[in-house]
């Protein structure tokens, strides 16, 4: 079994994979970090050989030049893109592929240059080997391309994409305890309440999107080589490890592993989204409809990135907007924290579906705190857009937020498709002091701008000014 997870966001987000059942009947035996990270230094002979006609024409990597200087910015050199950054544009991860895929041409017999991309196909293939059939977990963007092909790949019945990490592991489990197959997870309260050999024992191999590149993880791992030989051996590492131990084990995702992919498999969306209007368009009618002093919370991913780019473009500050990274799910909550010590000030949390769905829970405890002075605005594309596209679950007709939203005790739920409805439900929001928390979901379509820029403010620039502007002395 192999389940996605974006997995515990202070080390990195977590596709896991699960196996075998221990054939030597042995008890479990754990292996330390320290032996097994060496074998992620694999030779690259079978690689070389392979791109020069010396053995099999079929490719299952992509080599580009390896050389930094060769690379098109420093970002991608480094391994993984800062979310803020003060430099031009970064180039898609496509267009630098592809670029790479050129230069490579002239990189000749100089093999030491050159890096590879893992086609997700060949990947694939590969997990399938040692016995993965089911997949579950949550999108990743530095898993996107993989994640992509399995969603295309897989029928519905193996793969089930997880609200969150916990969720994922869960599911994971569930699927060992009926097949005797391995599960997968890397929550640290997961691994020691439920995965760990003195409590349930379960296998799983974990394939963790490497964000920062942290050296402690707790469990024995390797990174996984951007070459098919060396991801084989890797992938043999891990099933034999799962076999004799029946404990986790990792395989860490450097940036830019995979070959790129876009996802192929139609959804319920296709047929209607074309009516929909961009999130971009949703978010500038948002701000452009309430206060200058009302305060803007912006979720994780693409919603935050616009809405920076939208206050740039109007030639406004960005001390109203808080863009939060690196913790989906959580804008809301952060909202509510802010509503609760500034009850005189009109609180917007501008949430996405993937987000809301990963969270869930926050509902129930924004309603039952009943701020007053909080509206929740949910830009439902029905698709992890952020993330390589997968579908969340809020894509399905019988998928209903403001029902939701009412039954966890909301005030109220509005649904907006267009500007004009948009704006008259920010109007039907009560003021302050009256009734909440408000609930409105707009429908939007997928998709953002191919020249859509990142923030030029770090975060703590943009937390010093918020901060400064929440300080303000002011009741609207």
């Amino acid at each position: 079994m192999l389940s996605f997870n974006a997995a515990s966001r202070a080390l990195a987000r977590v596709c896991s994979a699960t196996s075998f059942r221990n054939s030597s009947g042995g008890a479990p035996q754990a292996l330390s970090s320290s032996s097994v990270v060496g074998l992620a230094s694999f030779s690259r002979t079978g690689t070389n050989a392979r791109k020069h006609g010396l053995m099999s024409e079929e490719r299952a990597s992509v080599s580009f030049p390896r050389n930094s200087a060769q690379r098109p910015n420093a970002a991608w050199n480094h391994g993984v893109t800062n979310y803020y950054s003060t430099t031009a544009k970064i180039p898609s991860h496509e267009q630098q592929y592809e670029e790479q895929r050129k230069r490579n041409e002239d990189a000749g017999v100089m093999t030491e240059l050159v890096r590879d991309f893992l086609e997700p196909s060949a990947f694939y293939k590969a997990v399938k080997e040692i016995g993965i059939d089911f997949y579950t977990g949550v999108p990743d963007s530095l898993l996107k391309d993989f994640c992509a092909f399995v969603t295309d790949h897989v029928p519905s019945s193996h793969h089930i994409i997880a609200p969150n990490e916990g969720a994922a592991v869960a599911v994971a489990a569930g699927y060992h305890l009926a097949s005797s197959k391995s599960t997968a997870s890397l929550y640290a309260e997961l691994w020691v309440s439920l995965c760990a050999p003195e409590v349930y024992s379960i296998p799983m191999l974990l394939l963790i999107g490497w964000r920062g590149e942290p050296a402690a993880l707790g469990i024995p791992f390797q990174p996984l080589p951007d070459y098919f030989e060396g991801a084989q051996q890797a992938l043999y590492t891990a099933k034999k490890h799962l076999e004799r131990t029946l404990t986790p084990y990792a395989l860490l995702v450097k940036r830019q592993t995979f070959a790129p992919y876009k996802m192929q498999k139609p959804t319920i969306l296709d047929e209607t989204e074309h009516s929909r209007m961009p999130r971009e368009d949703a978010i500038e009618t948002v701000i452009s409809t309430v206060s200058d002093k009302d305060i803007i919370v912006g979720t994780t991913g693409m919603l935050s990135r616009e809405l920076f780019e939208l206050r740039k473009m109007r030639e406004e500050g960005h001390e109203r907007d808080f863009l939060t990274v690196g913790c989906m799910g959580h804008a809301t909550s952060i909202a509510l924290g802010i509503a609760v010590r500034k009850p005189t000030r009109r609180i917007f949390a501008l949430d996405g579906d993937g987000a809301l769905i990963m969270h869930m829970g926050s509902m129930a405890t924004i309603a039952q705190t009943s701020p007053p002075n909080l509206t929740h605005i949910v830009l439902n594309n029905g698709a992890h857009d952020s993330v390589g596209g997968q579908p969340s679950a809020a894509s399905k007709d019988t998928f209903s937020i403001p029902d939701m939203a009412i039954a966890a005790g909301y005030r109220t739920a509005q649904v907006a498709t267009n500007k004009e409805e948009i704006i008259q439900a920010i109007r039907n929001v009560q003021l302050p002091g009256e009734r909440g928390p408000n609930m409105i979901e707009i429908k939007i379509r997928r998709g953002s701008r191919k020249d859509l820029g990142r923030p030029t403010r770090t975060p703590v620039q943009n937390k010093m000014d918020f901060m400064h502007f929440l300080a303000i002395n002011t009741s609207r």
